[in-house]
């Protein structure tokens, strides 16, 4: 997903700089895109936020109650929310990014009609 994004992100403002292929068309696979995104974004928030709640649970049975296994799962669920943080962060900044690029595609159409 992210490599897609990247990708989607490149040809997007490369047409607009270039004032490609902006049409009606080209706004409408903007917005389907965004929301595919904005779906991908809200699942991931959904399983970040698990993990981080995991963690944080995890870390007061370390505390509480401290013992290897607990130690571990505190470790696992820390190592895999890490992770899930930096791509949740990836997804809401590139999201807000193409925001602004459809504003500018969409002020090349107004401006064309």
């Amino acid at each position: 997903m992210k490599n897609e994004i990247k990708e989607y992100l490149t040809e997007t403002e490369i047409r607009i700089k270039g004032r490609e292929n902006i049409d009606e068309a080209y706004l409408e696979e903007m917005l389907t895109r965004i929301g595919f995104y904005q779906h991908e974004r809200l699942v991931h928030l959904i399983v970040t936020m698990t993990f981080a709640i995991m963690t944080v649970i995890s870390f007061f049975m370390l505390i509480t109650s401290p013992s290897a296994p607990a130690l571990l799962l505190a470790l696992l669920f820390l190592g895999l929310t890490i992770p899930y943080i930096y791509h949740y962060y990836f997804l809401e900044n590139s999201t807000q990014k193409l925001y602004k690029l459809y504003y500018e595609a969409l002020a090349i159409v107004k401006g064309k009609s």
